[in-house]
């Protein structure tokens, strides 16, 4: 017997403009000691599936219009909220895809899983607090003691999503539910994380639904695969069946947008566009404090017409290099050259007039507009502001931008926020190919995004960057997603740059143990 059986559920969404079935008529089920994962691209309504039978969805907006979720023996869409309450933190846990938005940022670690054991199990502080520190130390986290009295900002991503695991695991529940789990970490957190989890399913014999958005990374753990598209179930099965012989074009989708294979190899002037010598940015938090040495020491060469791929994981210094490159912040040391110009020493309006010819694309384009300025507003501001068209050419340069990167023509007067993901990321790119620069900083631009989405902003870049014959620097903490677009790659850890070859020579033999490691963390082994 299943230890959630979950029938023809569906949900909608009433608004203003309508009725939204978010999910219709799905089904799926979750065995004890086994992994079910359940994959969509947003709003394929595999989220609100799982929230709604746990009464997370909010009512209004929200309606369940049907079906069952029978969780030992019981209907959770029948039960009352006190009944809900009861079973969700105990017998049902979830961790979330943000650890940071779901810890209390003025609770101490200790305090946020003692309560969970005092709220279901009336346990003594003393007891509650020593299953704590064991949970902490089984999850992976090296001073329990002293993680107690931390607060959550004082951990890493993955250090918090371990916290959320403990938290998770704290009441011993039946069933964990894990949303995203991984999505926000480094390839080496998450293989971590995705390691985890799938040994604790089995030493403590508990069922788990795991939601993601990529069929590579569940490719390793999972028992059971539900694929989910615009709210209904379009394909179930094991992994294997769903690898080898997807039936489903949708399913067939996600694989293929899975990054694989390499680029092939383009002629690349020998002549480097942008030097780096011992390039130094250091940060100093406080007076007299030891300083933070963001970049430590780096030299680079950029070659004209070149993809130099850039990763590392957080906090390698990855994203400050290319920062610095583009003198977005201070340096504290070294020199930049651009072709014969050195940036390093470059200041005030001899700087402004020098950016059109490098900008740079962010990793979060909703952050990076301006949620006031419509498309149109937003692709023109630069050409005007550097003088490249007359007021008569602006509508033409600017519906060639829009063209150019895949958008309709029709959005030029919508704002950033009626707009998907990937289609706020094309706006970033016309934004930056406005001004026709010769050089690009790409900052993590598809981390962020479904992973059919990447993979169409990926070949819009490779596409770009040749009909543009641009010069770029690709930064990212996914190698296969560096394979895929770049020449060369460099690998930066803790500020320096520990190695640089070829795409195919750090591929096929990595000199640096650092490396290697980054590669064994690339999800997807078996969906290759």
């Amino acid at each position: 017997m299943a230890l959630l059986s979950v029938d023809n559920l569906s949900v909608s969404f009433v608004t203003r403009n309508g009725t939204n079935k978010a999910v219709d008529n799905v089904s799926f089920s979750v065995e004890q000691r086994q992994i079910t994962a359940i994959i969509g691209e947003s709003g394929s309504g595999k989220s609100v599936s799982c929230y709604a039978m746990l009464g997370l969805v909010p009512s209004p907006p929200g309606r369940i219009d049907g079906g069952t979720a029978n969780f030992q023996g019981q209907d959770l869409l029948a039960l009352s909220e006190a009944e809900l309450r009861a079973i969700r933190g105990r017998d049902i846990t979830m961790i979330f895809q943000d650890p940071m938005t779901c810890l209390n940022p003025f609770m101490k670690i200790g305090d946020q899983l003692i309560e969970p054991l005092t709220l279901h199990q009336n346990l003594a502080k003393g007891p509650a607090r020593a299953r704590a520190m064991a949970l902490l130390d089984e999850v992976g986290i090296r001073d329990p003691q002293a993680a107690m009295s931390a607060f959550p900002h004082e951990f890493s991503g993955g250090m918090r999503q371990r916290v959320m695991i403990a938290m998770a695991l704290i009441n011993e529940p039946k069933l964990l539910i894990a949303d995203e789990p991984t999505t926000a970490l480094d390839v080496t957190i998450q293989a971590q994380i995705l390691r985890l989890i799938a040994e604790l399913q089995t030493k403590r014999d508990i069922g788990v639904l795991f939601i993601s958005h990529d069929l590579a990374v569940v490719s390793d753990i999972a028992d059971q695969i539900v694929v989910m598209e615009k709210g209904k179930v379009v394909e179930s099965g094991q992994p294997k069946a769903i690898f080898d012989n997807p039936q489903h074009p949708y399913t067939q989708k996600l694989l293929a947008a899975i990054p694989s294979g390499q680029k092939a190899a383009d002629t690349v002037a020998p002549d480097p566009l942008i030097r780096i010598e011992h390039l130094r940015t250091w940060f100093t938090p406080t007076a007299g404090a030891e300083p933070v040495k963001a970049v430590d020491d780096v030299s680079l060469e950029i070659h004209r017409g070149e993809v130099l791929g850039l990763v590392g994981e957080s906090g390698s210094g990855k994203s400050t290099l290319g920062r610095s490159i583009l003198r977005l912040v201070p340096i504290t040391g070294g020199q930049i050259t651009f072709e014969d110009t050195e940036l390093s020493s470059l200041e005030g309006r001899a700087l402004k007039q020098f950016r059109h010819r490098m900008q740079m694309i962010f990793q979060d384009p909703y952050a990076s507009l301006n949620p006031r300025m419509t498309v149109y507003d937003t692709l023109a501001e630069p050409l005007l502001l550097h003088g490249l068209v007359n007021k008569a050419g602006l509508d033409q340069a600017i519906r060639e931008l829009m063209d150019n990167v895949g958008l309709a023509r029709s959005f030029l007067r919508k704002y950033p926020h009626e707009f998907s993901g990937g289609q706020r990321q094309r706006i970033a790119i016309g934004r930056a190919l406005a001004t026709r620069p010769e050089f690009i900083v790409a900052d993590e631009p598809v981390s962020a995004l479904d992973v059919t989405i990447q993979a169409q902003i990926l070949d819009l870049l490779a596409d770009l960057t040749k009909e543009y014959g641009l010069t770029m620097l690709f930064i990212s903490h996914d190698l296969a997603v560096i394979r895929q677009i770049a020449d060369r790659i460099a690998v930066m850890y803790h500020g320096k740059l520990v190695e640089e070859g070829s795409t195919a020579q750090v591929f096929d033999s990595p000199r640096e143990d650092y490396t290697r490691s980054l590669l064994a963390a690339i999800p997807g082994a078996n969906a290759a």
